[in-house]
């Protein structure tokens, strides 16, 4: 099993900027994709931003130029710079990690007010 634990999610004025980590423990072995996705209220999950265990970064169009996604392989985390934050990001933020099957966290509430 792999267990992932979210944190760096708050309020944030429009135009902010949060951080996300998420740490995973656990049977790290053949660990390939790591992201993130967030679900907002009454609607369904999206991927946000994934990353490989090469390096190689995939966004939603939404977010392109304003988050970054990152990881550390040496410390099992991948985090998630946000800037220039607009109330629809608002969302449960949830980090997850792939390997045979796809491991999901807790989830960490981000809210971005007008």
């Amino acid at each position: 099993q792999v267990q992932l634990v979210e944190s760096g999610g708050g309020l944030v004025q429009t135009g902010g900027s949060l951080r996300l980590s998420c740490a995973a423990s656990g049977i790290m072995s053949n660990i390939n994709a790591m992201g993130w996705s967030r679900q907002a209220p009454g609607k369904q999950r999206e991927l946000v931003a994934s990353v490989t265990s090469g390096g190689s970064t995939n966004y939603v169009d939404s977010v392109k130029g304003r988050f970054t996604i990152s990881r550390d392989n040496a410390k099992n985390s991948v985090y998630l710079q946000m800037t220039s934050l607009k109330p629809e990001d608002t969302a449960v933020y949830y980090c997850y990690a792939d390997n045979l099957f796809r491991w999901w966290g807790q989830g960490t509430q981000v809210t971005v007010s007008s």
